[in-house]
């Protein structure tokens, strides 16, 4: 434990609070003078430490759990062939810009209509990454190819969507990286919001040591598309009320109360600024959004009587798309669980398998919380989280 909290720059006070215990405790942990915490709190510090398998911090070798990547999707292999390739003599003409953001819109839609998103995503994913680049090399003009960079940007961000939490963490880097240097030789404020939005996501989920980097990318493109707000279309309004409440995330795992809170409130009043039935089509900010972000900033904080509270007044029903409800089923869950109620986390999680059981699958909050309550002592428990760990992969049959 005190090799994974060094090597994240985490102090032990840090480790204390996020896991609810005092810095003493974490030392005596650490200096062996108290025995192996239970299996709630193994699983309770290898969230705060970000550990991907739990034989990292158990040295339990003979038993590889992976916590925070899932298992590998199976059209994983034909989407990682399409980013590493570089097509450099086919002679095949890349279709009009037209054709391809039909494509791409329809592929938006799949993602959040479909509750296996990731399957059909993946299989529309190799052959828009392809195209995507072909009308880049080929364009004739600045003007086409400023347009095809930022189809291209938008073809790795939705490819981000689905190479999360996938074991191949490298691989999501490459295509951040990628998409975001697509948005600026785009020019297009709303591929770059787009493409920021998704590099801070992918800095904060990588831990402690991330967060300055996070925060970093997100004020820096605030900073840029902030002037443009009045003039700009929903869409830029809405990317830029979206990387507000990444700021507002970030700040929540710093454990940072007022600044979380505030940027929640930012994001809300540009929220009430957008049409009552806007949605945006990567982020899903909007006004029936809001609700839900509050939940997630309650948990991020580890406020668990603030995370059920929110968690009673948004609605999950009001969110169209489907991850993005069963996300917010998951936050729920994980609010209830902070509150000692995990009968009704357990209850959230599979309202959260019936929206898109493709993001609980593939998500280590989840898992984790099922995990835990498999062990628990209460006999009903124990069988309801057991089927639910059948289902979405964690046990076997």
């Amino acid at each position: 434990m005190q090799i994974l909290r060094q090597r994240r720059g985490m102090n032990r006070t840090v480790l204390a609070g996020l896991i609810g215990m005092s810095p003493s405790w974490v030392k005596r942990v650490e200096n062996g003078q108290l025995q192996t915490p239970g299996l709630e709190m193994i699983l309770r510090i290898a969230e705060a430490l970000r550990v991907r398998d739990l034989s990292d911090l158990t040295g339990y070798l003979a038993g590889h759990t992976s916590l925070f990547t899932g298992p590998g999707h199976p059209r994983l292999a034909a989407v990682q062939d399409a980013v590493n390739a570089y097509p450099l003599t086919t002679r095949q003409e890349a279709p009009p810009a037209e054709h391809l953001r039909a494509r791409l819109a329809r592929a938006w839609s799949a993602r959040h209509s479909a509750p296996n998103h990731r399957d059909v995503v993946g299989q529309l994913l190799p052959d828009l990454i392809r195209d995507a680049q072909l009308a880049v090399r080929q364009a004739d003009t600045a003007v086409d190819r400023r347009t095809a960079q930022a189809a291209l940007a938008e073809v790795y961000s939705l490819s981000q969507f689905f190479l999360a939490y996938q074991p191949d963490p490298s691989l999501l880097w490459r295509v951040a990286e990628r998409g975001m240097v697509a948005a600026q030789e785009s020019e297009d404020p709303h591929a770059i919001g787009v493409a920021a939005w998704l590099a801070a996501e992918a800095h904060r989920d990588s831990g402690p040591g991330h967060y300055d980097a996070a925060d970093t990318v997100t004020m820096e493109t605030l900073e840029y598309l902030r002037p443009l707000a009045p003039d700009a279309s929903d869409d830029v309004r809405a990317i830029t009320g979206a990387l507000t409440v990444a700021a507002g995330y970030t700040a929540a795992r710093r454990g940072d109360t007022g600044t979380a809170w505030r940027h929640w409130d930012t994001a809300r009043e540009m929220a009430d600024r957008l049409p009552a039935d806007y949605y945006h089509p990567v982020t899903s900010f909007s006004r029936a959004i809001m609700g839900a972000h509050a939940v997630t900033v309650a948990v991020e904080l580890h406020a668990g009587g603030e995370s059920v509270r929110q968690a009673a007044r948004a609605e999950a029903e009001v969110i169209p798309s489907r991850p993005r409800r069963a996300r917010h089923r998951i936050e729920q869950a994980r609010g209830y669980q902070l509150d000692g109620q995990p009968d009704v986390a357990l209850a959230t999680l599979a309202q959260a398998y019936e929206a898109a059981p493709e993001t609980i699958r593939y998500n280590g909050y989840a898992r984790r919380i099922v995990l835990e309550e498999t062990e628990a002592a209460s006999p009903d428990r124990r069988r309801r989280a057991s089927d639910l760990a059948v289902r979405i992969g964690v046990l076997a049959a």
